[in-house]
């Protein structure tokens, strides 16, 4: 494989994943887009304001490319935890719009360089704060799948929004009777498992 079918896959996979986490975005009011839904304050948009930080930083940031967007969330003197939310004052364009800008940014620096470019974690410790590209690369694809996961779940929770796009659900059926006779079966055997281990 060549260094540009290499970045090609690493490319296409990392924006699937941005992809399926904007969708879940689409279609809903303000209000759910930012309600926590966890109990420790998982919530959709800042999932994506989380996800437009990380490419910033290990795509940008590491291999001293900085974007210049301000993320003041992510300062020293910020609140604990500010890239997971969006104030009332950053409209949902806002993040949206800087999470495309960090797309952007990342692809240029993965287009410019070399897989095997060496570059330094600034929040990393010292001594252990090298990577390559090619790990910051795949580093970035897995938390965004990640949060894409988390965020399918919360989407599913509040409408029964599910898979990567409309399009893609990848479940064997969109029947919602056969889902309730699955789910149910789910809980007789679960019950069942769990009347056993007493």
């Amino acid at each position: 494989m060549t260094a540009s079918d290499a970045k090609t896959d690493l490319r296409r996979y990392l924006q699937s994943a941005r992809d399926a986490l904007l969708w879940k975005l689409e279609g809903l009011p303000e209000y759910d887009v930012r309600r926590p839904l966890t109990p420790t304050g998982t919530n959709l948009l800042g999932l994506v304001k989380h996800a437009a930080g990380v490419e910033l930083g290990y795509l940008g940031d590491t291999f001293g490319r900085p974007s210049g967007e301000p993320l003041p969330w992510l300062s020293d003197a910020a609140e604990t935890n500010a890239d997971m939310w969006a104030t009332a004052d950053e409209s949902r364009a806002f993040v949206v719009e800087l999470y495309r800008r960090a797309w952007a940014h990342a692809d240029a620096t993965i287009d410019a360089l070399p897989l095997d470019t060496a570059g330094r974690v600034p929040w990393w410790p010292d001594g252990r704060d090298e990577l390559t590209l090619h790990h910051a690369v795949v580093r970035v694809i897995a938390d965004t799948h990640r949060h894409a996961g988390h965020a399918d779940i919360l989407r599913e929770l509040m409408d029964g929004a599910v898979g990567m796009d409309e399009t893609n659900t990848s479940l064997p059926s969109s029947d919602p009777a056969w889902w309730e006779s699955y789910r149910s079966r789910l809980e007789r055997a679960a019950r069942e498992a769990a009347d056993r281990s007493d």
